[in-house]
Parts: structure tokens; C-alpha cells; sequence
């Protein structure tokens, strides 16, 4: 009864006012596909919000969804799953979910597609794997993952989308009236100096709220230390992505360099990619993204950092809500998750794509006791899919 079915995926696109982390500088236009680059981290990002979004049909019916990063030629994510992946995983048993990731990882490895769209298509697999599982066992997702610790996730504010630090500190007081009390600040969009970005905000938030920067991958090791440093003064919270991703050495010398823990880990795909940096030293927050991970690699993530002693705050950016609520089914179930990222953002804009199974007020997620994640699309959602 909880044999595959059928495998589909579909991009969705939702149109915003303006991207993700702020307005555009006067040197970043976007062009004809609408995507642009900033250029403070030389990141290129698309004007709209885009995602991939897979249905899993089981033999007796049951629906499950999963979803994935659409943000840049989503179409490529798209025809590996419904050109290559569905397949493999039709006539499959949905409770056999961390399986059938190991058969499709293990189908791509030796040609070097442990990450990237590959793995992003495979994240999406795996989420409506779990959530078709736990839809036939009428039981939360959490509930399949060992048991669930909590109902309620401490949530941070994620970036500060206005033009000026005096705006950015007003509008992160208003979040602070809301009962939030963490944020964390972009270092692509601050005017001066970080010191000065989290001195502004510190001087309105006051000394009790939890503030981290968001350093974006763009420093040199020394450069990140020096920074962080500079910093530290203020009450950093944490530090994220200091140095390039693939510098794990130097993110090891950050780690050793700074009193403030470094958190990293959003853009990793598979535990391997945390246990590099574990075995390194070079971390004490992990930060897995359940729209890279799915379910599979992000509890083994968080098993790990478990494992060595580590904090646990899970990042999440854009999306419908689906990959959210995978995100915050698989923190329920481990022991050292700190905090939640919460994209206010996208997740206030985007409460009609979803059905509801998660909200987010003062300072906290709520997670409903409802089968699978928790959600699932609405119509109004479902009338933006494309093939």
C-alpha cells in the first residue's frame, strides 16, 4: 500500500517586490532571465522567488511532497528527476526512504554528482519519501525519525531587508515587539563597517538579544578574523560562513582565531561535507538546509554534530513551506537544535501556498501534530506549478 506510485516535479515561481535580502544596489541590474549579482559576494540571485516541488503518489493514494532550490536554471533539477530519478524510485516502498537515497546516491557518485542539482533533486525525492511514509503510518515525521523532543523551536529573524542601518535596526525592534528577541544581519547589505552594522543594531536592540552575522563566504581567513573580532565587542552571537566554502582549512584558523562560534553548513549536501569540518575542528554550529539535504542526510547531519558535541540552527531560505516544515520535523527530533532560521520574508508572503501545520510568533515555531511534515499545498499553490 505505500509503494510508489507515480514521481512528478514542477517549478513554482512567486513574483515579490523586491529579492531576497533587499533591494538591488545601482550596479546590479538584473537581466532579461532576471537574475542579477551582487556584487558584495558576487552571488547571483533571481528577482523572484523559485523552487522545485515533487509529488510522490503511493499505490492506496497517499500524497506525499518534497521540494527543493529552484533559485537558478530550475529546469535542470527538473529533467533529472523527471527524466532520470522517478524511475528508480517508482514501485519503491515510501518507508524505505534512507534506502532509496543510498541507491541514488550510490547510482551517481563515481561520476561526481555527490552535490549540486543532483543532490538537490535527491533532497526533494527524499522529503516526499518521508512525508508519504509518515501520511501512511498516519503519524508525524518526526514520529518515524526516533521520536519528537519538542513542539515548539526557538526561531531567529533572518535578515534585515532595508536600505539603511538605521532602518534595519528599526525594523528588527519591530520584530523585537513581536517576541523575538535573535536576529541575524547580512554582511553583503551592511553600509559600513560589521562592527558598526551589529554596533547600530546592539545600541537599539539592547545587551539581551541574541545577534549573528552572515559573512556571506566572502573573507580570507585573516580577514574573518579580523572582522569577527572586531565584532565580538558588541556580543556576537554566532559567525556564518566566514571563508569559502571549499577553505576548510582556513575556516579551521577563523575557528581557532575567535572566542564567537562559527556556524556553517547551508550550502553542504551530504553528512560527508559536515564530517569534513567536524573532523577538522573547524565548526561549532551546524547549519544544515533541508532544501540541499532532504531528510536522509539532515538527520545524519544532526547526528553527527550530536555526536561531537556541536549546536545545531538550521538554515532556511526560500520556498513554498514545504522543505520548512521537513526542516523543522527532523529538529524536532534531534537533541542540540538551538535555534531555527525563520525567513520572515518568505514565510509571511507565502502562508496561502501552504495549508497550515506550522506558525511562527513570539520568538518560537509551533509545530501542529499532523501526519507526515505536517503541510501540504493549496490550490492556489498547485494552479503556479509548472512542468
Amino acid at each position: 500500500m505505500s509503494k510508489v506510485k507515480k514521481v512528478e516535479a514542477f517549478v513554482l515561481t512567486v513574483p515579490r517586490d523586491e529579492p531576497y535580502l533587499g533591494g538591488q544596489h545601482n550596479d546590479e541590474g538584473a537581466n532579461e532571465r532576471g537574475y542579477f549579482v551582487r556584487q558584495r559576494n558576487r552571488t547571483v540571485y533571481p528577482i523572484m522567488d523559485r523552487s522545485v516541488v515533487v509529488r510522490l503518489e503511493t499505490e492506496s493514494g497517499v500524497i506525499g511532497w518534497g521540494e527543493t532550490y529552484g533559485l537558478v536554471a530550475p529546469r535542470a533539477v527538473l529533467a533529472l528527476i523527471n527524466d532520470f530519478m522517478c524511475d528508480f524510485v517508482v514501485g519503491r516502498d515510501a518507508f524505505d526512504a534512507a534506502v532509496i537515497h543510498e541507491d541514488l546516491y550510490n547510482m551517481m557518485r563515481f561520476r561526481g554528482y555527490g552535490g549540486g542539482y543532483y543532490m538537490d533533486a535527491l533532497a526533494a525525492i527524499d522529503i516526499a519519501l518521508w512525508d508519504a511514509a509518515g501520511r501512511c503510518a498516519n503519524l508525524p515525521v518526526a514520529k518515524l525519525l526516533g521520536g519528537r523532543r519538542r513542539d515548539r523551536i526557538p526561531a531567529y529573524v533572518s535578515g534585515l531587508p532595508k536600505p539603511t542601518l538605521t532602518e534595519r535596526a528599526e525594523f528588527a525592534a519591530e520584530w523585537q515587539g513581536k517576541g523575538f528577541n535573535s536576529f541575524k544581519f547580512a554582511a553583503p547589505m551592511a553600509e559600513k563597517s560589521l562592527a558598526a552594522e551589529i554596533s547600530g543594531l546592539r545600541e537599539v536592540l539592547g545587551s539581551e538579544a541574541r545577534i549573528a552575522a552572515d559573512m556571506h563566504w566572502t573573507c580570507t581567513s585573516a580577514e574573518a578574523v579580523s572582522q569577527i573580532k572586531e565584532m565580538e565587542p558588541h556580543g556576537l552571537w554566532f559567525a556564518e560562513a566566514p571563508v569559502a566554502t571549499e577553505d576548510v582549512a582556513g575556516l579551521a584558523d577563523v575557528a581557532r582565531g575567535v572566542q564567537t562560534p562559527i556556524g556553517v553548513g547551508e550550502e553542504w549536501r551530504t553528512v560527508y561535507d559536515a564530517q569534513a569540518r567536524i573532523n577538522a575542528r573547524a565548526v561549532h554550529i551546524i547549519q544544515p538546509e533541508m532544501g540541499h539535504t532532504g531528510i536522509t542526510e539532515f538527520m545524519r547531519m544532526g547526528l553527527a554534530a550530536q555526536a561531537a558535541h556541536l549546536r545545531i540552527i538550521p538554515h532556511a531560505t526560500i520556498g513554498s513551506g514545504i522543505f520548512l516544515a521537513a526542516s523543522l520535523q527532523a529538529s524536532s527530533a534531534l537533541e542540540c537544535v538551538e535555534a531555527h532560521e525563520f525567513q520572515h520574508s518568505i514565510f509571511c508572503r507565502n502562508t496561502g501556498l501552504i495549508t497550515e501545520g506550522i506558525e511562527c510568533k513570539n520568538g518560537e515555531y509551533i509545530l501542529a501534530d499532523k501526519p507526515g511534515i505536517g503541510v501540504e499545498p493549496t490550490e492556489e499553490m498547485i494552479s503556479k506549478l509548472e512542468r
